[in-house]
């Protein structure tokens, strides 16, 4: 069983638009609604695939009413802290090429009892997990080391507890030692504090989250694919995916699919990518059936060239919360070797998130 907390869940509400025109009025093609919130992508994934999950979460209002409906209904247990405050909606427009623009409301502040309650909530609830996925930003009124607290208690239980949040939250629960973080380029970025060229330079900044206390990472790179750094060693994978209809919930569903497949080694590296790929290539936040994935096109490779540039290059997020200046890598002196199985005369292929 696996047991996912996300302090600030949401509704998502999705529409596909023909072009994102600053001050026009949009007329979108689709739209869908979905339960949101990284932890409760994860739950939905780990549900699709057909592993018993259960999402903790703090609810308010008629959005939080109509949350634990709609994961009802996709097979995920819910264990609500009720709150005073009202569950967040998001929005996200969705371009043809898989552009994703999305407003994150802020979300409701929670109060000290409602989250002491919470973190009691996480160390009493579920029937032993295998894991504790802790996962998403935190809403106004929770402290920065709230995360670590969550760690703590979860790793209390004997559950093996896997993270995925970023800045200063991600810094405070290293502390606490969790058994895997899963950032992205730009959130590896910004916790080493240097840009990301190449794989080498995500491996060493994986490495130095682990000696800050992370059992392992698992390091989604975008079109780069996703590089596993732990104890057992550095393995490098890329997923095919052709056209990317969604991005929003790709990296969720990643982690669901490291963690179903037991959360460890080359295997679980591969499972990731399949979900992560299946994942892009479905509408809003939805996420993929054991039917809707292609284990057999992903590439995984141990001790992969860690000179290999990126083509997403990372950087720190500037001064004042801005986005991060984009890297240009070098252009290489002479061939850079391909990863994996790929002709090395043609492309890499676009992969998951």
């Amino acid at each position: 069983m696996i047991l996912t907390v996300t302090p600030n869940p949401s509704l998502d509400r999705t529409y596909e638009v023909p072009v994102l025109e600053r001050g026009a009025v949009l007329r979108a093609a689709t739209d869908r609604l979905d339960p949101g919130g990284k932890g409760v992508n994860v739950s939905r994934a780990v549900a699709a695939a057909g592993v018993r999950t259960t999402a903790v979460l703090p609810l308010g209002g008629p959005a939080g009413t109509l949350l634990a409906e709609l994961l009802a209904a996709e097979g995920v247990d819910v264990t609500a802290v009720s709150i005073t405050g009202q569950t967040r909606s998001n929005v996200s427009l969705v371009e043809p090429d898989g552009t994703l623009t999305k407003v994150n409301a802020p979300g409701p502040v929670l109060t000290g009892a409602e989250s002491a309650l919470l973190l009691d909530t996480v160390r009493t609830c579920g029937d032993s997990p295998d894991w504790i996925a802790a996962c998403g930003s935190l809403p106004p009124g929770l402290p920065p080391h709230w995360y670590a607290d969550v760690v703590a208690r979860a790793r209390a239980t004997g559950a093996r507890v896997a993270l995925d949040t970023s800045g200063p939250a991600l810094a405070e629960a290293l502390h606490a030692r969790p058994d895997l973080v899963k950032p992205n380029a730009a959130e590896l970025a910004e916790a080493v504090g240097r840009p990301l060229r190449t794989l080498g330079d995500v491996a060493a900044a994986s490495e130095e989250l682990r000696s800050r206390g992370a059992g392992a990472v698992l390091a989604s790179l975008g079109a780069d694919g996703q590089l596993l750094v732990s104890a057992d060693g550095i393995f490098h994978g890329i997923a095919p995916v052709g056209a990317v209809r969604s991005s929003a919930g790709a990296g969720d569903a990643a982690l669901a699919g490291f963690l179903v497949a037991g959360g460890s080694g080359p295997a679980a590296l591969a499972s990731a990518l399949a979900h992560g790929a299946a994942a892009v290539r479905l509408p809003g936040s939805a996420m993929p059936a054991p039917a809707e994935l292609r284990p057999e096109a992903v590439r995984i490779t141990p001790r992969p060239p860690l000179d290999r540039y990126l083509t997403e290059p990372a950087a720190p997020t500037v001064p004042g919360g801005r986005a991060p200046v984009r890297v240009e890598p070098p252009a290489p002196a002479g061939p850079v070797n391909p990863v994996g199985p790929v002709d090395p005369t043609g492309p890499i292929e676009p992969t998951a998130v």
